[in-house]
This record gives structure tokens, C-alpha cells and sequence, in this order.
């Protein structure tokens, strides 16, 4: 089968090069025409072409990465895939929210999840937040990824707004030997490797190992990523089995968002650090495929994933940003004299003379047993998650004939098991003049709550679990014609979650819950494609996501949590419903113009968000009762012997559609006015979502300009978005306690690419990319907070007057600089 993809980059001055392009049909031989055939659930069984399926579907090879010299799918995504926008929360390539069509799938802990991720048939959405680590996904075993829009209930759970289906590489489709190299600005350098292969008797081998480390663009930001992949298989007349293993081991610095006036000052800094998230997983996959007769295939697989996430994130305390600055009093001067902490005389004059040293009062008040938790102006948040998974899936296709026409019926099952710990703890401490943060040690466990390891903690959580799934599934398409495709399908899901808190055991603050969700989720379709020019599609279907461990956790507005670090009660979530709508139309022009033009309709019914509370960085998740993401696809594609050329335009309305009232106390237009606690905003029907752009525009062209040279080039544009924290879309600056305009603006990027393979080096290839090749300085994300620093980059905290509110400022998660690296690969 041959895999192409609607592509969705940019153009330029696109009426020349599309005109060259074109021209190029005229002269060019007769080609055959590409039979596009798409895999419609996890598992490989038997495919449809595009014009069967009923929406939009976007699929790519690994050629087409590899084009691209993306340094990871997630890169490759981001530029090259229609209604896919990136929120770089993290501040670090491995680690960005990915965003279709506005809903979202993150690394974070507490992002509601909207967007199903599959591998082989194996869904990697972790089981504690339903969480995606892009980093434990390597590039290089990558065959090919289909991008599937809508609520297909096919995908199961947690497929509200699409789901993404990856295929690995084996040793038959990619046989050889090949080696690369690269290296480029900020320190970057990566080596990678694949081997392949196959014999006469059925069996096929296929491994690929890949080390990626970057210094980063930010301060303090480096990365290091380390992946293997092998696969085994055998191939029969009728029957293909496969074992697959991975391997990561990976060490991610991302420091976040940065309030936008340090950002002016210096656009490499960060808030404060370090922010390390540490993975290391084991994934063991089986596969099997059987062509039991010339009608039925017979696929399934078994699988077990092991994850183990570790953070270090060192904070601002905002509990400690409304404290006046004081000169140390006798009893703080006595404590430390008698721990031997010797101090400045000059610290005790004046309030100001106290600016260089403030860990004094922090240090003196924990020895004190005083309120170490106001005066320490730092944090240092840890959390441990281990992950055990494992289930198996199973499914039959019958392709045979329904009262004499074409049909083709499909049905299955799914059993998914897990088995989760998560630990989290705070220690206090102090802000350094570099933004890093120092723990102080124990002095008095009733200070933090209690030590481990002579390390005091507080808002410690201790949480095991168990989540179960069991699904069955099933599709049946008819066919009354050649042209004339209908499709129904449905998937009924059950899950149980059972939380255990390791501290509190019982009452209204522990987390020991147990909880079930089941539903049947419908869907419905056709396609008529009466001649080649043009085609139609329209279908309907329903999706729906269990609220996670985290989010039934985190649920209780009395006991609001610190995300994504704690939990608190959790009173009853209901799951979201998700009802979709598609619409469109497409076909090929004369010129072999790939084009589509759809409409998508998508309400969530009990949608799920995270609440902020009065408490600074605090909240708690709740049900909102409607949201609605509605908007037009507008795609080109055209491949044409040594050009391929092509935009795609997405207009995305996001909007709440139920009346709801949030805190806002970051907000300007706040009941109570900007950093006062208690403070609300009005939500109301219309009110845009934040983080979702309404425009986005990608164009592409690839030109290979001689038989040894390619060149290729990108343009993405996104329109303003508003921050988290401005979902009423009403804040405004005032200059004093609101800082910032709570809006993301709009920005475009432009990314360049060339390759070199020398006829006279058989398997050498040379790539060079630079990626915003003007340096534009954008942002992708941001929220509205607490200013924890000041203009100068000073604790608040010292500025402050008395009774003064904390002003509240503008984050934004800053996109990367002009970039550029160089590669070489040797294929043998």
C-alpha cells in the first residue's frame, strides 16, 4: 500500500512556483494514480481508500519526515499537518502540547486530554492523566501516522477531537543499513542509526537507535533523549506475527512560561529553575495477523508498557509574595547565631540593605518553627510516577458480499489493566540571584509536616491505583455502488477507576475513591464520489473521556490542589460526551490538485477544566457544562514529477456555551479587581477558549532541483489566541496591579530546508534545516499569574507597600530562535 497525506504547510510567492508545477503536467509521462489506503482502526487489518471514509483523514510516510528534516514527529506535526497548532508550555521541543482542531494532547499532568494516540495498536495515553510523552515516541521507527479527526468510537476513549495512529517500520518494507549524524546551533548533535532485514524463510528483523542532546536556546534548558527500538518478525503465507521492545531513557529541562517583561529584556531567560522532567520506559508489544480465508482476517495483539516519571521543579512560593520586607528580629538574629549561620550586620539596618540575603529570615524561621511557609520565598516540588500497563486487543474483518453488493463488517474487543503510584512533596527554601532554588534543611518536622531522608516535605501525596477497561467494538461499511459508501459503527467502553491514599485513608481530604464509567458511543457516515473531480462526505459520530486519576483527585473545591503537583478530595465527575459533525467535500482537479474543503461541528457536554482557585497557583477541576469547537478546512495538495506544492487553511471557532462563574484573580475585569483573592470573572456563552487560535494558514513547496539537489520551504501563520486566566476575553492592562495585554499575538514562521545526494556517493545524503529563518520572536502559549519578580527581575515581595495586592502579570511560553542544524546519512 502506498501512504500520502494531505500536507498542510505554506506558500510564498505561491502563483509562480504553483505555476511551474503546473506547467510541469504537461510534459510529464502517464503515471499511474495512487491508491491511498488508510487503516481505520489501531490494529493492521484491512484498509479503505480516502474516498470510503468520511472525514478528512491526513496520513504520512516516513519519506515525508524525512523531507522535512524534523528532529521529532512532534516538529513534523507542527509544520507539516492541517489544524495542528503547538503550545511549547514546557519550553522544550520534546515536551509540547500538541492541538488539533483545539483539543489537546500533552505531556502535563492536569491538561484535559482530548486527542487519542496509538502505536501499533497499542494506545499510548498513559493511564494516570491520560497524558502523551512525545519524547518515548522515536522518529526514526516511525513507517508511517494517520491522523484521524472526529469522535471515532473505533479509537476508544479519551478520542474526542481525533485520534493519531503511528505504524513502525519492520525489516521487509525497510530493509538496509543507514547511519546519520547532525549537529547545529545551541549545542545540538545527534546520532542514529537503523538496521533491516529479512530471509527467505518469512523471518524479518528491524532495529533503530537514536541519541538526541541539545543545550537549548534557554537558559538552563538542555535535553537529552536516548531511544531504542527493535522489532522481530515473521511472514507467512497467510500468517504475520511481530514482537517489538523499546527502550527510553530521556532527561528534559523545560523552564516554562516567562512573565513578558523579563522576556523584552532578554527573550532567552527563565522564570526560575530548574524544571527537569526525567522518563525511562519499557515498551513490549505482540502482534499477530492471520488471512483465515479469502473473507476474513483475524488481527490482534498483546502488549505491556512499564513508565517511570521523575520531576524537579524548583518555584516561586506565591504564599510568600503579599509578606512585607522586614529587618531579622532579635529571635531570628538568635537562632541563627546559635545554628553557627553567621549574617550581615548591615541585614538588620533596613528594609532595603536585606535585598542580597533572603534566605535569612527563611532559614532563621524554619529553626524557629515559626512560618517558614510566608517568609521562604521558594519551593522545590518532586514527584514520582510509576506506570504498569498492559492488555491485549482483538478484532475480525469480513469482507464478503450483503444481498449481492460490496460489504465489509468488522468487530473486536479491547482489555486494558494498570497499575499506578504517584508520590509528590514540597520543600521550602530560597530564591537565588540566578532564579534556582535551595532547599533548607529540617529543623523541626512540625514545621513541613514531616522529613524523608532529612529532607522536610509538605503537601505530601502518596497514591496508588488501579484502572481497568474493557471495550467491544464494531464497524460495518456498505457499499450500494461502486461511488456510494455507507459506514456505521459503535464501541461500547467500561472503566473503573480505584484511587488509595498511602496517608489520609478516610474522610473528606482523602483521595481513597472508587469510581465507574460506561458508554455505548455511535457513529454514522457516507461517501459519494461520483466522478474523480469531486467527491462528498458527511458523518456523525459520539466520543467520550472518563475523568482521569488526577482529575478525580483534584476535584474538590474545598480542598483546591497545585497541578502539576498535588491533589486533594475528589466529589464525583461526570465523563465528558463529545457529539461531531462532518461535512465536506474533495476530489482531484485537472493537474492532479488534491483539493478538500469540510466543515467539522464538535459540542462537549461535561467538559472538564481546571478551575483556578483564590489560593496563587492553586485550583481544582469541575465539570463545565458545554463547549463548542466549530470551524472550515480548506486544503491544496499537488505532486507532480520533481514539485510538490500545497496550503491548507484552518478557521477554528472555540467558544464556552454554558454560563459559568471561574476565578479571577489574575484578571483586570475581577469582581474584586486584579490580585485580590476571591476574585471571579463571568464566563458566558461565545466567550473564546483560550489557547485557540481562530486562523491558520500553512504552505509548503518541495522542488528537487537537479537529480543531486532538493530544496523545500514553510510558512506557518497562527492568529492571537487569549491566555489561560482571560477566559471572559475582557482583560486589559492597567499599568499597575494587571500587567499585559492577556492576548498571544498572532505569528508567522518561516522554516527552510535543503538536502544534497551526490550521484558520484551511492547512499550519501546531506541536509541542512533552519527553522524561523527571519529569528522572529512570537509565543505560543501563556496565562495570566502572580508577578513573583519584578521589572528588574527582583522578589515582589521587596517592592511591595503595605496592604498592596500582588500585581498580576502576562506569561508566555516563547517559540525557538532562528535554529539551524546539519546532517548526514549513509545508507548501505
Amino acid at each position: 500500500m502506498k501512504f500520502t497525506y494531505t500536507k498542510s504547510l505554506y506558500a510564498i510567492p505561491m502563483a509562480f512556483m504553483m505555476s511551474q508545477a503546473f506547467g510541469a503536467e504537461q510534459t510529464a509521462p502517464d503515471e499511474l494514480a495512487d491508491v491511498e489506503v488508510i487503516e481505520t482502526t489501531p490494529l493492521d487489518g484491512v484498509g479503505k481508500t480516502k474516498d470510503q471514509i468520511p472525514a478528512p483523514v491526513q496520513t504520512a510516510t516516513d519519506k515525508d519526515i524525512s523531507k522535512t528534516n524534523a528532529v521529532n514527529i512532534t516538529d513534523f506535526m507542527n509544520r507539516s499537518m492541517g489544524s495542528v497548532f503547538v503550545n511549547d508550555t514546557q519550553g522544550n521541543g520534546f515536551q509540547p502540547d500538541i492541538n488539533y482542531r483545539g483539543f489537546t494532547a500533552s505531556p502535563l499532568l492536569g491538561t484535559p486530554q482530548g486527542i487519542s494516540v496509538y502505536m501499533d495498536g497499542v494506545r499510548l495515553n498513559q493511564p494516570f492523566g491520560d497524558v502523551v510523552s512525545w519524547d518515548l515516541i522515536p522518529k526514526s521507527a516511525i513507517k508511517s501516522m494517520t491522523m484521524m479527526p472526529g469522535s471515532n468510537p473505533l479509537f476508544g476513549r479519551n478520542t474526542l477531537g481525533g485520534a493519531l495512529s503511528m505504524e513502525t517500520k519492520d525489516g521487509k518494507s525497510n530493509p538496509g543499513t543507514s547511519v546519520q549524524g547532525l549537529g547545529g546551533a545551541y549545542g545540538r548533535h545527534a546520532f542514529e542509526f537503523e538496521h533491516g532485514g529479512s530471509n527467505k524463510q518469512g523471518l524479518n528483523w528491524f532495529v533503530t537507535g537514536n541519541y538526541f542532546g541539545d543545550d537549548g536556546w534557554r537558559d538552563s534548558s538542555s535535553t537529552t533523549v536516548r531511544q531504542i527500538f527493535g522489532k522481530a518478525g515473521w511472514e507467512g503465507e497467510r500468517t504475520d506475527i511481530k514482537f517489538t521492545t523499546a527502550f527510553n531513557d530521556n532527561g528534559l529541562y523545560g523552564n516554562g512560561l516567562q512573565d513578558y517583561r523579563l522576556l523584552d529584556k532578554d527573550y532567552n531567560s527563565i522564570y526560575t529553575k530548574p524544571d527537569i522532567t526525567e522518563n525511562r520506559s519499557l515498551f513490549l508489544n505482540l502482534e499477530g495477523k492471520h488471512q483465515l480465508n479469502n473473507n476474513i482476517v483475524l488481527a490482534g495483539n498483546t502488549y505491556y508498557r512499564n513508565i517511570k516519571t521523575g520531576t524537579y521543579n524548583g518555584d516561586i512560593n506565591e504564599g510568600a509574595l503579599d509578606q512585607s520586607v522586614y529587618t531579622l528580629s532579635a529571635a531570628e538574629r538568635t537562632a541563627l547565631t546559635n545554628a553557627g549561620i553567621a549574617y550581615p550586620s548591615s541585614a538588620t539596618s533596613n528594609a532595603t540593605s536585606y535585598t542580597p540575603f533572603p534566605y535569612l529570615r527563611c532559614v532563621a524561621q524554619g529553626l524557629l518553627n515559626d512560618e517558614p511557609a510566608e517568609k521562604c520565598n521558594g519551593l522545590i516540588n518532586r514527584t514520582t510516577t510509576q506506570q504498569e500497563n498492559w492488555g491485549a486487543s482483538a478484532q475480525a474483518i469480513v469482507t464478503d458480499k450483503l444481498f449481492g453488493l460490496d460489504n465489509q463488517f468488522l468487530f473486536g474487543g479491547v482489555y486494558d489493566q494498570s497499575v499506578t503510584g504517584f508520590k509528590q512533596s514540597t520543600q521550602l527554601g530560597y530564591l537565588n540571584a540566578d532564579r534556582s532554588v535551595t532547599g533548607i534543611p529540617s529543623y523541626a518536622d512540625g514545621v513541613t509536616g514531616g522529613d524523608v531522608d532529612g529532607v522536610p516535605f509538605d503537601n505530601q501525596v502518596s497514591l496508588s491505583g488501579d484502572i481497568l477497561t474493557w471495550s467491544f467494538f464494531t464497524e460495518d461499511t456498505f457499499s450500494p455502488t461502486k461511488n456510494l459508501h455507507i459506514t456505521a459503527s459503535g464501541r461500547y467502553n467500561y472503566t473503573s477507576i480505584s484511587n488509595h491514599d498511602q496517608i489520609v485513608t478516610s474522610g473528606s481530604e482523602s483521595l481513597t475513591g472508587k469510581h465507574a464509567f460506561d458508554r455505548f458511543n455511535p457513529a454514522v457516515g457516507l461517501t459519494y464520489n461520483p466522478i474523480k473531480e469531486i467527491g462528498f462526505y458527511a458523518g456523525y459520530n459520539e466520543g467520550s473521556r472518563a475523568p482521569t486519576s488526577i482529575e478525580l483527585g483534584c476535584a474538590n473545591p474545598d480542598q483546591p490542589c497545585k497541578l502539576p503537583n498535588a491533589m486533594a478530595g475528589d466529589p464525583p465527575l461526570k465523563q465528558v460526551i463529545t457529539e461531531n459533525w462532518e461535512v465536506g467535500f474533495r476530489g482531484q482537479l485537472p493537474g492532479k490538485v488534491d483539493w478538500n474543503l469540510g466543515y467539522f461541528h464538535i459540542e462537549n457536554k461535561n467538559d472538564i477544566m481546571f478551575v483556578a482557585d483564590e489560593q496563587a497557583g492553586f485550583g481544582y477541576f469541575k465539570n463545565f457544562g458545554k463547549t463548542r469547537r466549530q470551524g472550515i478546512e480548506v486544503s491544496l495538495d499537488r505532486k507532480v514529477e520533481d514539485w510538490s506544492v500545497g496550503a491548507n487553511y484552518t478557521y477554528l471557532d472555540a467558544t464556552y456555551q454554558s454560563n459559568e462563574t471561574v476565578n479571577g484573580q489574575g484578571n483586570s475585569t475581577g469582581s474584586l479587581g486584579a490580585g485580590v483573592e476571591g476574585s471571579t470573572i463571568d464566563v458566558r456563552p461565545g466567550n473564546r477558549i483560550p489557547l485557540t487560535p481562530q486562523h491558520m494558514f500553512k504552505t509548503y513547496v518541495d522542488y528537487q532541483i537537479t537529480k543531486d539537489w532538493g530544496t523545500n520551504l514553510n510558512i506557518m501563520g497562527f492568529s492571537e489566541s487569549f491566555v489561560r486566566g482571560n477566559e471572559n476575553n475582557a482583560h486589559q492592562a492597567n499599568g499597575r496591579t494587571a500587567l499585559g495585554s492577556g492576548v498571544v499575538p498572532g505569528y508567522v514562521v518561516v522554516n527552510y530546508g535543503v538536502r544534497f545526494t551526490p550521484s558520484f556517493v551511492r547512499g550519501l545524503h546531506i541536509f541542512g534545516q533552519v527553522n524561523n529563518i527571519l529569528d522572529e520572536q512570537y509565543s505560543t502559549g501563556g496565562q495570566l499569574g502572580p508577578a513573583g519578580l519584578d521589572a528588574n527581575g527582583n522578589f515582589t515581595a521587596r517592592t511591595l507597600g503595605a496592604n498592596q495586592p500582588v500585581p498580576q502579570t502576562t506569561f508566555y511560553s516563547p517559540g525557538a530562535p532562528r535554529t539551524w542544524w546539519l546532517g548526514l546519512r549513509y545508507s548501505f
